[in-house]
């Protein structure tokens, strides 16, 4: 007989998890569509969207033209006219094109109209390297969007935060953007069959620990638990905390962390000059400055373009080898 507390669990991939909360999300709000390249025909280049067409037909599921200025003006009218748009924007380097609709539009329209336009959308985009995409479709680019007021932003680690966030996201009557990984889109994690939330602006422990805080952004949660597993064998105690949303971000659950953990460090895929360590870094130096017994700690990737070449784009990526040679580094302050 099962036990009654892992009988109704099962695991499912990342990529997965994204399109069970796409079809249950869009079977619970009518108001609901999808649209952007090739989301309905071939149901989306990683595979996201398969089924939405023919569950929800093509005046739901919308094939656009390749313009992303377009796809988010669209949505931008949509939205601002009572429906709840579901955008894909293939790789979030596209994020360029448009960025004067997401900027000068999406984000605030709401704040100009004076509250009377509610703008909810949800733009779904593909961030981080690994795969050999080159420079124009590897990078991440969550420190663009972080910086406009306006925008909510998520950043998904686990299959289970992946459906939870997205359908959260969808729920708000706020533009939020989901930075889902290409390089994640493979690992299974427990997930729910029922439609469920992840509330927005709240931060997990993704590992408990006493003696050094890694505050990890999407996937390098699991090279920082890979770290930690590490640290472990040298007997050092590490807390992993994963912010899931990045704009709001939760600042109370991070300051907590490094007031129990006096060391932290920061680790986010993203290029480290400029990036949202920088701003992790600044709020618990002012928030917790008495706490700490070092400096905190930023890991990102150096200051260059993603490289194509298999060998040198891991030599660019931050990883749990990098992790575990700055704690050493850190700790031995």
């Amino acid at each position: 007989m099962a036990d009654a507390n892992t009988q109704d669990k099962r695991e499912i991939p990342y990529v997965m998890a994204i399109n069970e909360g796409v079809h249950q999300i869009m079977q619970e709000l009518d108001d609901t569509f999808l649209l952007g390249e090739d989301v309905a025909g071939v149901g989306g280049v990683f595979g996201t969207y398969r089924g939405v067409l023919d569950k929800f037909g093509p005046e739901r599921a919308i094939d656009t033209p390749i313009s992303e200025k377009g796809i988010v003006g669209l949505a931008v009218g949509a939205a601002a006219t009572g429906l709840r748009p579901m955008v894909d924007i293939m790789f979030m380097d596209f994020l360029g094109v448009c960025m004067d609709e997401i900027t000068n539009q999406m984000a605030k329209m709401r704040y100009m109209f004076g509250g009377a336009a509610t703008l909810p959308i949800t733009v779904m985009t593909m961030g981080g390297a690994g795969m050999s995409m080159a420079a124009q479709h590897s990078q991440s680019l969550e420190a663009w969007l972080i910086h406009l007021p306006g925008l909510k932003v998520v950043m998904p680690s686990t299959p289970y935060d992946a459906k939870g966030l997205l359908i959260a996201a969808v729920k708000d009557d706020n533009p939020v953007i989901v930075i889902f990984n290409k390089l994640s889109l493979g690992i299974k994690g427990e997930v729910p069959e029922e439609s469920y939330e992840v509330p927005l602006g709240k931060a997990r422990i993704a590992r408990e620990g006493t003696d050094l805080t890694i505050v990890a952004l999407g996937r390098m949660v699991y090279e920082a638990l890979n770290a930690a597993e590490q640290l472990a064998e040298l007997g050092i105690n590490t807390e992993i905390v994963d912010p899931r949303t990045l704009q709001p971000f939760d600042t109370d659950t991070v300051i907590q962390s490094v007031k129990k953990t006096h060391k932290a460090m920061v680790v986010h895929e993203a290029v480290r000059f400029g990036g949202m360590g920088g701003e992790i870094a600044a709020q618990i130096q002012e928030l917790a400055f008495d706490y700490l017994d070092a400096p905190v700690a930023r890991i990102g990737a150096p200051f260059s373009p993603v490289p194509f070449n298999p060998g040198l784009e891991q030599a660019y990526m931050p990883n749990a080898e990098k992790i575990v040679a700055q704690a050493k580094e850190l700790l031995d302050r």
